[in-house]
């Protein structure tokens, strides 16, 4: 089960590096339970925050990924 978990993380991150490696920037936007309204009557737009990863966060992500990924196949094939 141990093994299942770590191959899953370690796919996880591989993928979320894949993933970072073709974006530029990720552009997050607050959840608000009431829209803010102005003096003019108008709703204020949400705050949003820009995430603009680093050129090394892809490959950092992928490697580590990749590492995990190995670490869960051979640590089945070492515990037989």
């Amino acid at each position: 089960m141990m093994r299942a978990f770590f191959l899953a993380v370690g796919l996880f991150v591989v993928f979320l590096g894949v993933q970072t490696l073709g974006v530029q920037r990720f552009t997050l936007k607050a959840r608000e339970s009431t829209p803010a309204v102005t003096a003019a009557g108008e709703a204020a737009p949400a705050p949003r925050r820009v995430l603009e990863p680093k050129p090394w966060v892809p490959w950092s992500l992928m490697s580590s990924g990749a590492v995990v990924s190995l670490y869960a196949v051979t640590w089945s094939l070492g515990r037989k």
